[in-house]
């Protein structure tokens, strides 16, 4: 048997998808279990409809709200040995259940997980998803290529076995962005094996404007260095970059003052491979004019973020979650 578990947030616009994809889906032997972060919405309304038809579906509620109460309220009430994490803005191959189960029999690993696939969008979101699967939008970041096969730091989303959770403790609720790479990456100092595979088929749907997109990397920038200071291990040269271009970028206007208009090579390189990754895209002109953008979006945002975090505790001495981690619920709800 498996465990499927889901955090909600007002998904009344897509709830619909992931509950009917989960009583159509192979095997038959499993659970879904979703846990709500208090939603304004229709959500629970359609959730018990879907109740009240399968047995099988469950719905909980996290007072906490955020993502890691969820996953640790439904990973404490799953029945089934193996436990798999959805979200609701992400799109499922039909096979999706059956290729994670073949994938933990064939590898022995005890993560797996398939690649972000990108579903197709507006033109921001398709130049969004094109920029997040190259090595200049995001490094060597494995679950961002489709192509890759093997083992690896960290999955999209992943399917667990429960029994790693006796060993691995349950998600930091310090971790309200970051907390699946976290997990990941403290499963496997721990001597626990992550696998991605290309036959498990999933497809992630981009911020759908520059705003968004900004908010959600400045977020996974401004989490990172606490994950990062708990699983040393775990540090790249991936993550550091983008900082390191934003202090070049705050230091330009000094150095120009000073004469030094070589500093401007920099930038210009910058600009040039921007620019290069956009021309062979091959994508729709509309795209292409967007993909740097998209890119300058990315490092920036992540790049400030990740400073920002250097200095910050996720819990304040009195418990309390730090009000400067606190964002908007919304845009903490899916972590790619």
């Amino acid at each position: 048997m498996i465990t499927v578990i889901c955090p909600v947030y007002n998904e009344a616009a897509y709830i619909h998808s992931v509950l009917d994809f989960f009583v159509t889906a192979l095997p038959a032997d499993k659970e879904l279990i979703l846990v709500d972060g208090s939603s304004s919405d229709a959500t629970c309304a359609i959730i018990e409809e879907y109740r009240m038809l399968y047995s099988n579906v469950h719905l909980l509620h996290n007072p906490d709200r955020y993502v890691p109460f969820a996953l640790n309220k439904a990973i404490k009430a799953a029945k089934g040995d193996i436990i798999v994490r959805l979200d609701a803005h992400t799109d499922y191959n039909l096979h999706y259940f059956e290729r994670i189960i073949e994938t933990f029999e064939k590898t022995g690993a005890d993560i797996v997980g398939g690649a972000m696939r990108i579903a197709v969008g507006n033109s921001v979101q398709n130049a969004i998803g094109y920029a997040t699967t190259t090595k200049f939008g995001v490094g060597n970041s494995s679950f961002h290529f489709e192509d890759f096969e093997g083992y690896t730091d960290s999955v999209y989303l992943g399917a667990w076995k429960k029994s790693i959770f006796e060993k691995t403790g349950l998600f930091d609720t310090n971790f309200k962005r970051n907390q699946d790479d976290e997990f990941h990456y403290r499963a496997k100092s721990l001597g626990f094996k992550v696998y991605q595979s290309r036959d498990i088929k999933l497809y992630y749907h981009p911020r759908k404007n520059f705003k968004l997109l900004y908010k959600q990397y400045y977020q996974y920038g401004l989490y990172k260095p606490l994950v990062l200071k708990k699983v040393k291990t775990a540090t790249n040269v991936r993550h550091l970059v983008p900082s390191l271009f934003v202090i070049y970028l705050a230091m330009l206007p000094l150095l120009l003052l000073l004469g030094l208009t070589i500093s401007l090579v920099p930038l210009a390189l910058y600009l040039l491979v921007a620019i290069t990754f956009a021309a062979i895209s091959r994508k729709p002109f509309k795209e292409v004019v967007l993909i740097p953008l998209v890119y300058f979006t990315l490092h920036l945002s992540y790049g400030i973020g990740f400073l920002a975090g250097l200095t910050l505790k996720p819990v304040t001495k009195n418990g309390k979650t730090s009000k400067v981690l606190v964002t908007d619920q919304r845009e903490l709800t899916v972590n790619p």
